[in-house]
């Protein structure tokens, strides 16, 4: 399968953040600064121009630095404490670790608390890039940032207009939408991407929300065979990985977990017996709800 730019399957995206969010909260020891320094780097990679995030050969190790830069530069604040890290292993979703991770993260925060800040830093920094502590960024690196590329295409938003009429005009039964939807999440789980394609508008508009928090799709993908594609990308096949449908803001969607926690939240708008349009929500602020404990 081709890879789409900026598409990963659900489990190297959440695991990269994760990775980013262990990283900051090894350095600074806490998770709601780490929060705050991850999603900072992510608003680095969304500063830089399409063609530069093209030319980066690892994200992740790029996203790595620059979340050592990032807390580099807040601990050297005249008014941070130094105060001892928690836990290495610690990341967002709330996800439990094994307890032999738990023990040999409590091993290493105690060794860590002996540390000077600068010391705890270059030391999490060295962990996380093997060595490499020290090396200049590349020119597309913060250092060299740049702004937000101007507005997309207007194209992608008026077939989406179109789209919606056009749900408007041949609404889907409820029985057909159940059965449709169904159909989309069979073709999924098969990675079959031409039975997917038949069941997409020729003009299908796929949307990523990743709310900036983590790397996905930033333009609509327009076209069933891109559409399809991106959605098999990011729905690969994984044993961590399931997909079911769920009511969705009332109606029939498909919600994907991993190792347990709700990753992605897929709505899809039906016209006829066809998706025009499909919507998936990858914003981990928008998809705390969904991970709540039900009582």
């Amino acid at each position: 399968m081709e890879p789409v730019v900026d598409t990963m399957p659900i489990g190297e995206l959440l695991d990269e953040r994760r990775h980013l969010l262990d990283v900051a909260h090894r350095m600074l020891g806490s998770g709601l600064v780490a929060e705050h320094v991850t999603d900072e780097a992510y608003r680095e990679w969304y500063a830089l121009s399409e063609h530069q995030r093209q030319r980066i050969g690892a994200p992740r190790a790029w996203l790595t630095q620059v979340v050592g830069s990032i807390s580099l530069a807040r601990l050297a604040l005249p008014d941070h404490d130094g105060g001892p890290p928690g836990p290495a292993g610690v990341g967002s979703g709330g996800a439990s670790e094994p307890a032999l991770e738990d023990d040999l993260g409590a091993l290493w925060a105690g060794a860590l608390d002996a540390l000077t800040p600068a010391e705890r830093a270059a030391l999490v920094l060295n962990d996380a890039f093997g060595g490499a502590v020290g090396e200049p960024m590349s020119a597309a690196g913060p250092a060299g940032r740049h702004h937000r590329p101007g507005p997309a295409d207007t194209e992608p938003l008026d077939r989406a207009r179109h789209s919606l009429r056009a749900r408007a005009a041949r609404p889907t039964p409820p029985r057909v939408e159940d059965e449709l939807v169904d159909a989309v999440r069979q073709a999924c789980a098969d990675e079959d991407r031409d039975r997917l394609a038949t069941l997409l508008d020729p003009d299908a508009v796929a949307f990523y929300d990743g709310g900036g928090k983590v790397r996905t799709l930033t333009r609509p993908v327009v076209g069933a065979p891109q559409v399809a594609r991106s959605l098999l990308t990011l729905l690969a096949r994984h044993p961590r990985t399931t997909l079911h449908t769920r009511p969705v803001n009332g109606r029939t969607g498909l919600v994907a977990r991993y190792d347990g926690q709700v990753a992605a939240v897929v709505s899809l708008d039906l016209a006829g017996t066809r998706v025009v349009q499909v919507w998936v929500v990858l914003n981990p602020d928008k998809l705390r709800s969904w991970n709540r404990p039900r009582g």
